[in-house]
């Protein structure tokens, strides 16, 4: 069995100031993907940069504090690349990717962290580029899974709910980055390949949600966004067992304004 967790930590030092060690130390993963992790490397201390039991590689921003990628694995990767082969976009520190040599016909994890947006500005446009040449990087690695029999999976925080299903005030955010029309028909399009793993193992319920703002009530009422996915290659996302959100029992025990989205796979 192979668990695989992806969490957007919203500042990994926060996230650690807060509870996300003791979470790590008892995780069952065998892959942990991170998410603005907003921190160098050699800014971390060392049980962050380099945690006891795991391979840890990180993609860091060239802007300071911000975005930034993590891949913890419990097996030393056989590769290591960060970026999609962008020249805009290698340096922002939004996508890295691991080969694993796992049993079977080997398996290729990302850790993406797509823009998100602010409609009516250069954040948008910014995030429609991302989308573009992202999107091409998406089906090169689908294509070069399926010629050489192997599996591709590509976690993180994708910045877009995908139908209403997804998104608990979906009408008052018609208009709102996240749940634009084009950003949508771009995710549908993208799972016309790659499969939704936890839409597929919870078909018929709203969320379940990954993210909740920070402001009102939106955790205590569940007022969320699932924004936060796995996306697999076929033959993978049939051996998925198991989805859970691992939401936090209570507002005053959260690590990040997202939870972690772990999926079992039965390779």
């Amino acid at each position: 069995m192979l668990t695989v967790t992806t969490v957007n930590v919203n500042g990994l030092r926060a996230a650690a100031r807060k509870g996300f060690l003791p979470w790590l130390e008892a995780t069952a993963a065998d892959v942990v993907c991170l998410q603005e992790v907003r921190a160098e490397p050699d800014q971390l201390p060392a049980e962050l940069r380099d945690p006891d039991g795991w391979h840890a590689h990180h993609a860091p921003a060239a802007a300071k504090g911000r975005a930034g990628v993590s891949v913890l694995t419990r097996r030393r990767p056989s590769a290591v690349r960060v970026g999609f082969g962008s020249a805009e976009f290698d340096a922002s520190g939004r996508y890295l990717e691991v080969d694993l040599p796992f049993p079977g016909p080997g398996l290729t994890v990302g850790s993406l962290y797509l823009p998100s947006g602010d409609v009516g500005t250069a954040r948008q446009d910014e995030k429609f580029r991302f989308m573009d040449a992202f999107g091409a990087h998406l089906t090169a690695l689908h294509d070069r899974a399926a010629t050489d029999g192997t599996h591709a999976l590509v976690c993180g925080d994708w910045n877009i709910a995908h139908t209403e299903a997804d998104l608990k005030n979906w009408r008052a955010n018609q208009k709102s980055a996240g749940f634009l029309p084009e950003e949508r028909a771009w995710l549908t399009e993208a799972f016309t390949t790659w499969t939704d793993v936890v839409r597929m193992l919870h078909p018929a319920t709203t969320g379940p949600y990954s993210w909740w703002s920070y402001r009102g009530r939106a955790f205590d009422a569940d007022t969320g966004w699932r924004i936060d996915y796995h996306a697999a290659t076929p033959d993978l996302a049939k051996r998925a067992t198991t989805a859970v959100v691992e939401r936090a029992p209570s507002y005053d025990l959260r690590w990040s304004d997202h939870a972690p989205v772990t999926v079992t796979y039965d390779v």
